[in-house]
Formats: C-alpha cells, sequence, structure tokens
C-alpha cells in the first residue's frame, strides 16, 4: 500500500515520545512511521484504517500499532462541518525498538517483549479485561518524567504481555514497499473522498477523475496498493456505516438505514451486507440486542 511516511518528531533527550491532542479531528491521511504506537482515544469516534482493513473505534478504546504499519484514524463525517462543535482527544505513545531503545531489547530479559512486539506487528485493540490497567500505565508514563518514565515504559509493556485473550489482527496486509511522499497523498486522498461521499452514487469514473487517472489506470493501481478493488472497498466502508447507524437507533427502518449508506435497493444491501459481515442486517440487530440485554442484566 502507498502510504504516507510520516516523521515522528523525536526529542534528543527522549527514547519515548508522548504526544497528547486535541483537534477538530484526527490527521486525516493515510501515514505510517518507523515508530510503534499506543494509541488510547480519550475522546471522538470514527473508523480506523490499519493496512487493508477497517474497524470502528469510539471513545475510550487503546490501540496497539505495530511500526511501518499503514493507518488512518479517520474521524466521522460530522467532524469536518464547520459548525458542528466536536472535537477528538488522544493520548499517543511512541516507541522505536529497532531505534534508540534497540540495545535494550536486544537484552535477554527483554526477548519476551521483542517477540510480541513481531507477532502483533499488524497491531490489535487492547481487550476491556485489560483497558484498566494499560490506561493506569499510560497515565503514568505521561505525568512522570526521566529514568521514572522510562521505567513506566516497562510496565506498560509488562501489561501488554498480560493481555491472555486471543486477539485479531487490525490487518492482514503482508511486507510494504518503499513510498513516495505524493504516492502517499494521493491514496489518502481517495479514502477520504470514498469515506466522504460513501452515500451518495459514486461511479468507477468519478474516483479515478478525484485522482487524476484514466478508470483503467485507477483500477490496477488501487487494487495494487490497497488489496481490494474499488467496489469492494466502497461497500466495505458503506456497510461499516451501516453497522453504525443500525444501532445508533436513529433510524426508523433497516431499508432506510440502506438508503442512507448509499444502497438503491434493500435486496442489495441485505445481499453485501451478509457477504461482508458474515450475517444478515436483522440477524446483526438480533445479536446486537441479545448483548446489550446480557450486559444489562450483568450490570445489575
Amino acid at each position: 500500500m502507498k502510504v504516507l511516511q510520516f516523521t515522528i518528531p523525536v526529542a534528543h533527550d527522549k527514547s519515548v515520545i508522548i504526544d497528547q491532542v486535541e483537534l477538530p479531528y484526527h490527521y486525516p491521511y493515510l501515514h505510517r512511521h518507523t515508530e510503534a504506537q499506543i494509541t488510547w482515544v480519550q475522546r471522538g469516534e470514527g473508523t480506523l484504517i490499519a493496512g487493508n482493513n477497517m474497524h470502528d473505534y469510539t471513545s475510550g478504546e487503546i490501540y496497539l500499532l505495530g511500526a511501518n504499519l499503514p493507518h488512518l484514524f479517520k474521524s466521522s463525517p460530522e467532524y469536518f462541518a464547520s459548525d458542528s462543535g466536536r472535537s477528538i482527544k488522544a493520548f499517543t505513545i511512541f516507541f522505536n525498538p529497532d531505534g534508540v531503545l534497540a540495545g535494550l531489547f536486544d537484552l535477554p530479559e527483554m526477548k519476551a517483549f521483542k517477540i510480541f512486539l513481531q507477532q502483533h506487528q499488524q497491531g490489535f485493540k487492547i481487550p476491556d479485561d485489560n483497558f484498566h490497567e494499560v490506561s493506569q500505565v499510560m497515565n503514568a508514563i505521561k505525568n512522570t518524567s526521566g529514568p521514572e518514565q522510562l521505567m513506566q515504559f516497562f510496565n506498560l509493556l509488562d501489561s501488554l504481555l498480560k493481555v491472555n485473550t486471543k486477539v485479531e489482527p487490525l490487518s492482514s496486509y503482508g511486507s510494504i514497499p518503499a513510498i513516495t511522499e505524493n504516492e502517499g497523498i494521493r491514496i489518502g486522498n481517495i479514502y477520504n473522498y470514498i469515506m466522504q461521499n460513501y452515500s451518495e452514487p459514486i461511479t468507477l469514473e468519478d474516483v479515478a477523475m478525484e485522482a487524476y487517472m484514466t478508470p483503467e489506470s485507477f483500477c490496477r493501481y488501487f487494487k495494487k496498493h490497497t488489496g481490494h478493488t474499488f467496489i469492494s472497498f466502497l461497500n466495505e466502508i458503506r456497510i461499516n456505516e451501516a453497522c453504525k447507524k443500525l444501532t445508533a437507533h436513529k433510524f426508523e427502518s433497516i431499508s432506510t438505514v440502506a438508503y442512507k449508506c448509499g444502497f438503491k435497493s434493500i435486496t442489495n444491501f441485505n445481499r453485501v451486507f451478509k457477504c461482508v459481515i458474515g450475517i444478515s442486517p436483522r440477524e446483526y440487530l438480533d445479536n446486537y440486542f441479545k448483548n446489550v440485554k446480557s450486559l444489562s442484566k450483568i450490570a445489575s
């Protein structure tokens, strides 16, 4: 995948970089960097693109992203309205196990941590059972400095090793070739265009024109660098948004959600939904309500 190479500002006296942001919306381009990162979404929601896959994200979630994994926290469309009154808040810790910390990670005592990072290069979401401990240690890192901060970083790695639940990788993407900045901006613009216009009729010609390519060239380019055809990516975006709308209880019927997400017929929506999710929209809703009911019983 051709993505924007992003350089994390590295302080000369720091081996672990801390970044706390409060902005109208997340950084809008697909990008990657040599540092691994742990991001705590403290406020905001949208779609996380990691490698060749996409996932919903919302407030109160923490993600580990491996070094050089292409990613984009794409804020929901309403965040881009000038009068939205919305904002995002995120806390990220960056570290490069092959950079200034390489000698440390080569120590025999650090072997388990090094293997863990290699095994989870494609990233994962921190399970709910581990959220409290991981977030506490992240706060401790933010609130300390010097040697104590580095000690807290070790505690963070230790808390990650305690993740016993089987986690699903965020991406199934393989090795990534060398890239140019212009290519990164181009693929980022393509993603942005599709994600901002998914509810409207979008043709291959529309997107190819946005990328300044012929439709034939665009098809080859998009498939080569994302692993998706244009239609499969558009369908995943639309179904991803449909899932959000179905569980938000803001629409009267499944058919209304289908039309709001760019589908012209309920039959096609049901077919594509089952192809992407594995079950029908009605089954998806039924499962959602069952889970909500179960959680309510546990809470009471």
